[in-house]
């Protein structure tokens, strides 16, 4: 969908905006890709929006504009902004210790070496904070993205990151009998912070993670097509999930389990499904500094404190998945602020950018400078290791990756009025 009018009152070339779909379907014709659904507004308004490809292709199931799509690590930017609201309302602080409503982890001990033995370990320095579990610095790790005994121990001890039949109580206590792959506040590494972040957001709260989202964030927001569990009359607008085969050279479908009822566990750091229009109204009210259509959700001084990065310079040498993402973006409360366009596998567009993918080739990006948002949604699975983030950047056996730059810089190309645009950003 594309309305030249709207496009060039809002500075864009309608003609080379109408190219990106095309770009795109080539991916689905060339068997790389099931399906893409793009959305991208300026000033609120929706400019371009395209449903390429199928949903599910087995089933001859096209995409549509509100086919719905696990956004998995995009769940944590709705997290964070849940706990921040909780500490305006004088609920909680960055600097409390989680210990205080979650017990589980109030002591736990810390690997020597995150790829060393799981039985030398260290007393922990310091309780993990709330601003620990909101940076990742908790030291609490993902078992994907671990190496060593610690990998298996989490993998054992937790199960699927995403699809779990633990209660909240018994998925901490499991956690909690865990060493940390690091003292918290030591650096910056992925892992379940986010889930335990929402999973102590719903004890405060005294009730469900998930009602908390719902009365707090979608309700308020209009996002009635965003949550962790489908019932039955949504699932057939739920895209499927897809690998790349390397035997056949083509695309295999994932089959995931589903809940038949809503889940006792619901992994703030990336359960939730959703589609491209509810994310848009999420990352419209990010960008218009905590407020949407008359709902103000956070303080402007609170979305200016997400929006800033947090890491120190000595932890922005580390690398992210074997990437050095860091030097060239700085992480918040939640989410990744651009900085460095050239080459940033995440980011592209503008210096101040808000960002953070998730690994079912999802991804959307805030603008700051130009007011504008981009919402792309694919399904299809990579591997993740500890240093697969290459990988899972550029696109070996993701071609979501790959197709990603296509979408993100014909947008920017199509800006007529370029002046604070950076041309040589984004992922490759």
């Amino acid at each position: 969908m594309i309305d030249d009018e709207l496009c060039r009152t809002h500075g864009f070339d309608p003609d080379r905006l109408a190219a990106i779909g095309p770009a795109l379907e080539a991916y689905v014709r060339a068997g790389k890709l099931a399906g893409v659904v793009t959305l991208t507004s300026r000033h609120g308004d929706i400019v371009q929006a395209e449903a390429i490809g199928q949903a599910d292709i087995e089933r001859g199931r096209p995409m549509q504009p509100d086919t719905l799509f696990r956004i998995a690590s995009m769940t944590k930017p709705v997290t964070s902004v849940a706990a921040l609201m909780l500490i305006e309302e004088g609920k909680l602080a960055l600097d409390d210790p989680i210990a205080r409503w979650v017990p589980e982890l109030a002591g736990p001990r810390v690997l020597l070496d995150a790829a060393g033995p799981l039985d030398e370990t260290e007393d922990i320095r310091r309780p993990i904070t709330v601003e620990d579990l909101l940076t990742h610095r908790s030291g609490i790790a993902y078992g994907p993205f671990s190496e060593g005994p610690l990998k298996r121990a989490y993998e054992d001890a937790l199960g699927d990151p995403g699809m779990n039949r633990k209660s909240v109580d018994e998925w901490l206590a499991a956690l909690g009998g865990l060493p940390l792959a690091y003292q918290p506040g030591l650096r910056f590494h992925y892992g379940h912070s986010t889930e335990v972040l929402g999973f102590l957001i719903g004890r405060i709260e005294d009730k469900p993670f998930r009602k908390v989202l719902q009365e707090r964030v979608f309700s308020r927001l209009g996002m009635a097509d965003t949550d962790f569990w489908l019932p039955e009359q949504k699932r057939h607008r739920l895209a499927s999930l897809y690998r790349h085969d390397e035997r056949r050279d083509g695309l295999a479908k994932v089959e995931l389990e589903m809940y038949d009822e809503p889940p006792a566990y619901t992994p703030g750091g990336g359960g939730l499904m959703s589609s491209a229009g509810d994310y848009h109204r999420f990352a419209r009210m990010i960008l218009n500094q905590g407020s949407l259509n008359g709902e103000r959700l956070l303080k402007r001084e609170t979305v200016q404190l997400m929006t800033t990065n947090r890491l120190t310079g000595a932890q922005r040498r580390f690398p992210f998945a074997g990437m050095p993402l860091w030097q060239k973006s700085g992480f918040g409360l939640g989410l990744a602020i651009a900085e460095d366009l050239t080459d940033n596998p995440y980011a592209c567009g503008a210096a101040g950018s808000l960002t953070w993918p998730g690994i079912f080739g999802t991804w959307w990006q805030a603008d700051p400078v130009n007011d504008l948002v981009m919402i792309y949604l694919t399904q299809h699975e990579v591997p993740v290791s500890a240093n697969s983030g290459a990988t899972i950047a550029t696109g070996r056996g993701a071609a979501g990756r790959r197709a990603l730059p296509v979408y993100q810089h014909g947008v920017y190309d199509a800006l007529r009025r370029q002046p604070s645009v950076a041309r040589q950003g984004g992922a490759r």
